[in-house]
């Protein structure tokens, strides 16, 4: 049978009991509750679900039956008795099980529906008497809306009406809740003009993940589509659908937009003068520089590409160092205006001059082996050195390895400072002469007789072996 309302019928079949406080001991518990199969197809042969419902409490149950109900979302409701399963019947039973079924008939409307079953009531030779409460609702899928309750399709088809997206969010008369605030914020607007895109997912939520958000044109003209974004081609009324479509389980979802396009971003052109050369004296110092303003935001104030030289400072550069100064310039995009080329303007910062005196004798004979290195410096600053090629000299310090026969090129470096040049100077020494042979002497032995010999290459006499 169906009913309106499922409230009126349980208050006239399961009047509620109230009780003192003092006689309030335990509530009988609904242990399980479980429904098979948790969907049918009203199209197929069986439309049969098969209801268990298992109470628990010390002084036993009272019901002999109860009723469970299906409700819809629309509160359309369908009721069926279930019976307790002990029999004979024992009322002592601390834990009892009520079964029965329930025939969907074929022409129910598609959805989801929810089990609810009427209050039982414990035994009152527990001196009190208590109802349950309603049988808690358990996940037994997982598809997004419809984790629980029974579903009736049709031919496969569910056709739930379901949010499974939410947006847009330029639409502030809405008043979502977004489940990510952080991405979908009342400032994510799109740019309505042309050579611009949008994508839905920028917009509107996805509610449901194994869905896809596409997006159709009915004003090609003004804006295409290719399913997943639009391109504004001309300044116009621009109507689109963001939709995700029909499945098995959800309905399809529409969201018609209709907006209107306007004239493309410019991109702003800036004007830079030239900045002065300067000298490292007085360092660090500020200078005055040339003030650049864009109608794309006002004035457009200098960034550094050189830190260790110089920054930018408002309307001054502040220098810090000697070097080449360089400051760019640009402009973000805005809704109306894109951002601008990277300007780019620079300046030398000279540091005072330095010298640096360093000469190696013309020759050296490899048998010397080293030779010390002592350039000077005009500033006093430390040297560091250099040889070339490696297979005839290197430098350790200020110490310059003979290795073999041939030119050896050393320079000489200062690497200056904030306000002083570097400085290097080159010098060239011949190496040439011998290495002296170097000599490797063995002991050898014969019986109980031992020999040293010493040579370039020595080896044992006749008739001795050598010594290990």
């Amino acid at each position: 049978m169906r009913i309106k309302s499922i409230a009126v019928l349980i208050a006239l079949v399961f009047p509620t009991f109230y009780l003192p406080a003092a006689q309030a001991a335990e509530k009988p518990v609904i242990e399980s509750f479980t429904f098979t199969p948790n969907e049918i197809d009203v199209l197929s042969a069986n439309t049969k679900v098969d209801i268990e419902l298992v109470v628990s409490h010390p002084s036993g149950i009272e019901n002999l039956t109860t009723m469970a109900t299906l409700i819809s979302s629309k509160n359309d409701t369908l009721s069926t008795i279930i019976k307790r399963i002990d029999s004979p019947i024992n009322q002592s039973l601390t834990k009892v099980t009520f079964r029965g079924s329930l025939t969907v008939p074929r022409d129910i409307a598609t959805g989801v529906y929810n089990f609810t079953v009427a209050a039982l009531r414990n035994n009152s030779t527990a001196g009190y008497q208590y109802a349950t409460d309603a049988p808690d609702t358990k996940k037994i899928r997982n598809l997004v809306g419809i984790e629980s309750g029974l579903l009736v399709r049709s031919g496969g088809d569910l056709n739930l009406t379901y949010d499974t997206f939410v947006g847009p969010t330029y639409d502030s008369t809405l008043g979502i809740t977004y489940n990510d605030p952080i991405t979908y914020t009342s400032s994510n607007v799109p740019i309505w003009k042309v050579g611009e895109t949008f994508s839905p997912s920028k917009y509107y939520e996805l509610r449901v993940p194994s869905l896809s958000l596409g997006v159709t044109s009915t004003t090609p003209l003004v804006c295409s589509s290719d399913g997943k974004q639009l391109k504004f081609l001309k300044e116009g009324s621009c109507n689109f659908i963001v939709s995700t479509p029909k499945t098995n389980d959800y309905k399809a979802k529409l969201s018609n937009q209709t907006v209107t396009i306007t004239a493309a971003r410019i991109k702003p052109e800036l004007t830079l003068d030239k900045i002065a050369n300067q000298t490292a004296k007085d360092l660090p110092k500020s200078v005055s520089i040339f003030q650049v303003y864009s109608a794309a935001e006002g004035y457009v104030f200098p960034q550094t590409a050189t830190p260790t030289v110089c920054f930018g400072s408002g309307f001054f550069v502040r220098i810090v160092s000697g070097g080449t100064c360089t400051l760019t310039y640009q402009t973000k995009e805005t809704a109306t205006y894109l951002a601008s080329d990277l300007y780019k303007v620079s300046f030398e910062v000279a540091r005072d001059p330095q010298s640096i005196s360093f000469s190696l004798p013309a020759t050296a004979n490899v048998s010397v082996k080293t030779l010390p290195l002592t350039a000077k410096t005009s500033s006093g600053g430390s040297v560091t050195y250099e040889s070339s090629p490696a297979e005839n000299c290197s430098v350790s310090g200020s110490t310059l390895s003979l290795l073999k026969r041939g030119n050896c090129v050393v320079v000489a470096t200062q690497a200056g400072t904030s306000t002083i040049a570097p400085a290097s100077a080159t010098s060239t020494v011949v190496i040439d002469g011998v290495l002296p042979t170097a000599q490797k002497t063995i002991t050898c032995s014969k019986g109980k007789s031992t020999k040293k010999v010493t040579g370039t290459n020595p080896k044992c006499p006749a008739g001795y072996k050598l010594k290990k």
